[in-house]
């Protein structure tokens, strides 16, 4: 076993999309170890807090009128001219890596166990050693068109600050509507539509001491994980999908594993979205986005040998905890084959939750079946008096929610 080392630079980062194309940052072997750096893509929401005085994030943000150190920002088109800038904010998030694993082909499932997860502190002098993170209510958020104080619609990032030094949790700092900001290539962002983009805090009014007296508990994850798609060299990381990516699910944090179906030779595993806390649906848009580093194992698992395992016939993210197995439904398990060439762009116009629970269901129904060797009549049974269904996340186009069913159940 090796433990290699992934630190964030222009180099190592892709923005916006999960690739089979890219040249992997990283070359590993099943059973070595990893620890890989995350920045989150919301880190300009307070520069002076996230990026001010960070090498590392100084240097992936970097952005002026003559250099953008990360050019291309989602999987929409790298040659202009553009409306936003370069990928088209065609996905949003920040992503470390691929990971190449030797061997990996299609067919075989890649585990993925996440030994530690540890905050990225400040370094700008004001407040190092600090940790700060950004929640922000978007327009592709739940409520955006449902709210009921002026002004209407409207968009709002809260700043909070994560506190380690004991049982860990979050306290918002302040909080300010999103007024439209002018990136260095003089293109207007009247909404969150780019990622990246510098907020002129001379341009916002801060609004101090909100959720007073309220501690968030902290629940440090990952909320994008996964492995490159087949059917497109660049894939939005917003939509979710069977080789996992945008899943938003607070549980994948330390001592979680992930299983993802390999799709294409190597795997290429890439991870980002660094979350310090998050509810179940991420109802707003965000959690509290945060920059995080893991130690991570990767583990590949042959198509050849998973009969008989827990891994039999899995075609879609799993994951497993000390208590538990939780399936990943969504509103397509697949909507890169079954929306067709614009799926990028179509999959949001028809997230439901209906049949995200209806895809969720079938899975866990699948496991029970072929892993505990129920019956389709035990398998429902135990479904309706014993597992638990959740709404993973309803702002991701293809929503998503999760099935999970207790391992202490099957202790005989």
């Amino acid at each position: 076993m090796k433990h290699h080392t992934l630190a964030v630079s222009p180099d190592t980062v892709h923005w916006g999309y999960f690739s089979k194309a890219v040249v992997p940052a990283l070359t590993l072997r099943s059973g070595d170890r990893a620890t890989i750096e995350t920045l989150t893509h919301h880190a300009n929401d307070d520069h002076e807090r996230m990026i001010a005085g960070d090498p590392g994030a100084e240097s992936v943000f970097h952005w002026t009128r003559e250099h953008k150190a990360v050019p291309r920002r989602g999987a929409g088109p790298d040659t202009g001219p553009f409306k936003l800038g370069s990928g088209e904010g065609v996905g949003v998030h920040l992503l470390t890596g691929p990971v190449a694993i030797e061997g990996a082909e299609p067919g075989d499932v890649l585990e993925v166990r996440i030994l530690d997860v540890r905050p990225r502190p400040s370094c700008n002098a004001c407040y190092r050693g600090r940790c700060f993170g950004s929640n922000v209510a978007a327009s592709w958020g739940f409520q955006y068109h449902d709210l009921i104080e002026e002004p209407k619609p409207r968009e709002v990032v809260t700043i909070f600050e994560l506190d380690t030094s004991g049982e860990p949790y979050a306290r918002a700092v302040y909080n300010y509507v999103w007024t439209p900001q002018t990136d260095p290539d003089g293109v207007v962002h009247p909404t969150i539509d780019y990622p990246g983009v510098r907020v002129d805090h001379t341009l916002v009014k801060k609004r101090e001491s909100v959720l007073p007296n309220v501690k968030v508990p902290a629940r440090l994850h990952f909320g994008t994980m996964g492995v490159a798609p087949a059917e497109s060299e660049f894939v939005s990381s917003i939509p979710p999908s069977y080789t996992g990516g945008n899943i938003d699910d607070w549980r994948v944090g330390k001592g979680a594993r992930m299983y993802y179906p390999v799709a294409v030779a190597g795997a290429y595993f890439s991870v980002g979205d660094p979350h310090a806390a998050q509810g179940d649906s991420e109802l707003g848009g965000t959690a509290i986005e945060t920059s995080l580093t893991g130690d991570f194992e990767f583990v590949l698992h042959k198509a050849a040998d998973l009969g008989g395992t827990i891994l039999e016939g899995l075609t879609h993210p799993m994951l497993e905890t000390d208590e538990q197995w939780s399936m990943y439904g969504f509103t397509f398990p697949n909507y890169l084959a079954e929306l067709g060439p614009n799926a990028q762009l179509e999959v949001a116009q028809h997230a439901s939750l209906d049949k995200a629970m209806r895809d969720a269901f079938r899975k866990l129904r699948r496991f029970l079946m072929t892993v505990h060797k129920l019956s389709e009549d035990e398998a429902i049974a135990l479904m309706s008096v014993a597992a638990d269904f959740g709404v993973t996340q309803v702002v991701d186009g293809n929503w998503g929610v999760h099935g999970s069913i207790r391992k202490a159940m099957f202790g005989g």
